[in-house]
C-alpha cells in the first residue's frame, strides 16, 4: 500500500527518548564484579545433561535425583519465584536471554531507548509486530520487562487482589519482600511535577502525594532507578536466593516440555532447552512428589511453550505435525494489550529526562502518564533510534495497518530536515485501564525462537473507544491548565512557532476539534500504540486452576501475565514480581505442610 506524502509519521522515540551513548562494552571487572554477587549463574553451554539418560543419573540434574523445580523464565516473575524456591528445594532457572548487569544500556535511565533500538538476534528486546499492525517488544534478558520498562513501581488496588482471590495477608507481606531490595523514590522532576499539579488541576482529585498504593486520584509511584540513574531489574532478586539451591543458566532457550503420557494424566518430567551454541539439552524434575516445572515466559512466551508442548486446541497443533498431549481449545485466546494513544507537547527550551513518576488514575477508564526529555546533539539527531523510533515501528500518526516500510524509509529520509529545536519536550499519555477488546495468539511454525502469530484487536470493543475518547480530552485540559502552562513559559507567538516545529516533526497533538467525538474516535483508533502491558492466553479456569496448575496434566504450572485477564495498577510490573514472591511462599508453605501430615500417618 503506498503512503500519500503528507501523510504525517511520528517521532515517538521522544517518549521515552534520552540521551544518545555509545553502545560499551563492559569491562572485565564488571564481569568479576556480578559473578561474584551471583556465582550460581552460568552460560547454558555448561550444562551436563544426556538425553537417554534418566533424571536420576544424571549428577547435573540436582545432586542426581533431579530438580525440585525448572522455572522457564528467568524475567519479572520467574527471578523472585526461583529465589523464594530455592530456600528450601533444588531449583533450575533457564532464561533465554543474557545478564543485564553489564548492559549499559539496560542499566542506565540515560541510555533507555537504546535498548529498544538494538535489533539483533542478542538485543534484551525482541520485537514483534502485532496482526494489528502495531509494532511491540518482549524482553530476552534476565529480569525480563523489568530490564527493558520505564521503571515505574505501583500495586495493584485492593479490589483487584480480592477479585483475583489472592491471600491479602500474602500479598501484603510479598510487596515489602520486592520493594526493600529493589524499589526507589524517584527524582520528581519539573516535567513531572508540572503533570501532576496540571492533574490535579483539572479535576483528577484527590492529590496521594507520594504512595504505592493505586488509589484514585493523582499520586507519584516508586520507581526501580536509583538516584544516579541506575536500573535495578528482577534479576537483583535472585542475590535473596541460596546459591547452594539454584543453578541459573542464561542463553538457555526453551523449545518444548517433556512429559510421561504413560499414567491416566500427562505428567511433566523436564525441559528441552538449547544452549548459546544450539545445542540440546535435557533437564529434568525429581520424581519426588511436589516437584514441578514452572512456566514464567510472560504472555507471550508462555502460550506459545504450552502449543509447542502440545497443549492447546487439536486441530492447530496437528497442522504443525506437533504430538497433542492435552486438548486445550483456551490456549493462546483471549489476549489483551492495554491500548494507549499519546501527544507531544514542545517547549522553547531543553526539559529534563524523566520516564514515568507520577500518574493520575481516573474515573473514566484510563490512566494518564507522562514523560520527558530528548538530550540529543544536533549532530546526533539523524541517526537511526531503533523499535522506538517512528523508523522502525512506532508510526503513530497513520493508521496501523498502514506503517510499511515505505512509510519507515520515507521518514529516515525527511529526518535529517526536522529543526532540533522541535525536540525540546515531552509526551502525555493515556493508557486504557480495563480493555475489553480480544485477541488471540497462535504459532506460525515450531520455531521457538520465532514470534508466534498475534492479534489484539485494538478497539474492536465500543467501550475502550468511549475510554480514549475521555482520555484524550483529559490531557487537552491538562496542557491548558494554568500549572503547565506556567511550566512552558511561552507566550503566543513562541507557541504557534512551536506548534509549527511539531507539524514538521511528524509528531502527535491534540486534535484541533475535539468536541468532534467521531473525529476522535478515528484518531484513538490511527494512532494506537502499545505500552507494553499485554496479558493473557493462559487464563485461570481455562488453561490453568486457581493455583495456576495447567489443567489437564499433573506438575506444570504457569505463573505469570499470562494468567490475568487484567493488567494489574497502572503499570503491572510490581504486581508482577510480587506474584512471584507470593506463588514461591505459597507452594513451599503447602509442600512442608503435605510432607509434615505425611509423616504424621506413619
Amino acid at each position: 500500500m503506498k503512503i500519500n506524502d503528507n501523510k504525517k509519521l511520528s517521532l515517538f522515540i521522544f517518549l521515552f527518548s534520552s540521551s544518545l551513548a555509545t553502545l560499551i562494552t563492559p569491562s572485565q571487572g564488571d564481569y568479576k564484579e556480578w559473578q561474584t554477587r551471583y556465582p550460581f549463574i552460568r552460560e547454558s553451554s555448561t550444562f551436563s545433561s544426556s538425553s537417554s539418560s534418566p533424571p536420576s543419573s544424571s549428577l547435573s540434574n540436582g545432586g542426581g535425583k533431579g530438580y525440585d523445580y525448572i522455572v522457564v523464565g528467568g524475567g519479572t516473575a520467574g527471578c523472585p519465584l526461583a529465589a523464594t524456591l530455592s530456600q528450601k528445594y533444588k531449583v533450575l532457572l533457564l532464561e533465554r536471554g543474557g545478564v543485564p548487569f553489564t548492559n549499559r544500556n539496560v542499566s542506565f535511565l540515560s541510555n533507555f531507548h537504546l535498548t529498544l533500538a538494538d535489533l539483533s538476534d542478542t538485543s534484551p528486546s525482541q520485537y514483534f509486530v502485532s496482526n494489528d499492525g502495531v509494532y511491540n517488544a518482549r524482553a530476552r534478558v534476565l529480569g525480563g520487562g523489568t530490564a527493558i520498562n520505564a521503571g515505574f513501581y505501583s500495586r495493584a488496588s485492593a479490589s483487584y487482589v480480592k477479585r483475583v482471590g489472592w491471600d491479602e495477608k500474602l500479598v501484603n507481606e510479598s510487596y515489602p519482600w520486592i520493594e526493600k531490595q529493589i524499589v526507589k523514590v524517584p527524582l520528581f522532576e519539573p516535567w513531572q511535577k508540572a503533570v501532576h499539579d496540571g492533574l490535579l488541576d483539572v479535576g483528577v482529585s484527590p492529590d496521594n502525594g507520594f504512595t504505592y498504593d493505586h488509589l484514585y486520584g493523582t499520586k507519584v509511584g516508586g520507581t526501580i532507578f536509583d538516584q544516579y540513574g541506575r536500573r535495578h531489574t528482577a534479576a537483583e532478586l535472585l542475590s535473596s536466593a541460596n546459591p547452594q539451591n539454584i543453578d541459573v543458566l542464561i542463553h538457555a532457550r526453551a523449545q518444548r516440555i517433556m512429559f510421561d503420557t504413560t499414567g491416566k494424566k500427562p505428567r511433566a518430567v523436564g525441559v528441552v532447552f538449547k544452549d548459546e551454541n544450539g545445542v540440546e539439552h535435557e533437564a529434568f524434575i525429581s520424581r519426588r512428589r511436589g516437584s514441578e516445572v514452572i512456566l514464567t515466559c510472560g504472555a507471550i512466551g508462555s502460550p506459545q511453550l504450552l502449543l509447542l508442548s502440545g497443549i492447546g486446541p487439536k486441530a492447530d497443533l496437528e497442522k504443525l505435525n506437533i504430538s497433542v498431549v492435552h486438548d486445550n481449545r483456551f490456549v493462546g485466546k483471549d489476549m489483551s494489550d492495554n491500548p494507549m494513544n499519546a501527544i507531544y507537547v514542545p517547549f522553547n527550551k531543553p526539559v529534563k529526562q524523566s520516564l514515568i513518576e507520577t500518574v493520575g488514575i481516573t474515573n473514566k477508564g484510563v490512566y494518564i502518564e507522562a514523560s520527558s526529555g530528548y538530550g540529543q546533539s544536533k549532530d546526533s539527531i539523524t541517526c537511526h533510534h531503533g523499535i522506538a523510533s517512528a523508523e522502525i515501528g512506532q508510526l503513530s500518526t497513520i493508521p496501523p495497518k498502514q506503517r510499511t516500510r515505505e512509510a519507515i524509509e520515507s521518514y529516515k529520509r525527511n529526518k535529517k530536515d526536522i529543526p532540533y529545536e522541535a525536540f525540546h519536550g515531552g509526551f502525555i499519555l493515556s493508557k486504557i485501564a480495563f480493555p475489553k477488546s480480544k485477541g488471540e495468539l497462535k504459532l506460525i511454525n515450531t520455531n521457538a525462537d520465532d514470534n508466534p502469530f498475534v492479534t489484539f484487536n485494538y478497539f474492536s470493543h465500543k467501550e475502550d473507544v468511549k475510554a480514549c475518547v475521555n482520555g484524550i480530552r483529559i490531557m487537552e485540559k491538562l496542557v491548558r491548565s494554568e500549572p503547565f502552562l506556567n511550566f512552558t513559559q511561552c507566550d503566543s507567538k513562541t507557541v504557534d512557532k512551536l506548534l509549527n516545529m511539531s507539524v514538521t516533526a511528524n509528531v502527535n497533538l491534540i486534535p484541533r476539534h475535539t468536541n468532534d467525538t467521531e473525529s476522535l474516535e478515528q484518531f484513538c483508533r490511527d494512532t494506537v500504540i502499545t505500552i507494553w502491558h499485554y496479558h493473557g492466553g493462559c487464563h485461570v479456569d481455562q488453561v490453568v486452576n486457581k493455583d495456576y496448575e495447567v489443567m489437564g496434566v499433573h506438575r506444570l504450572r504457569v505463573v505469570d501475565t499470562s494468567t490475568l485477564d487484567q493488567s494489574p495498577g497502572t503499570n503491572p510490573q510490581a504486581t508482577v514480581m510480587m506474584m512471584g514472591r507470593y506463588m514461591g511462599v505459597k507452594i513451599l508453605r503447602e509442600r512442608v505442610a503435605k510432607t509434615k501430615a505425611k509423616g504424621l500417618q506413619r
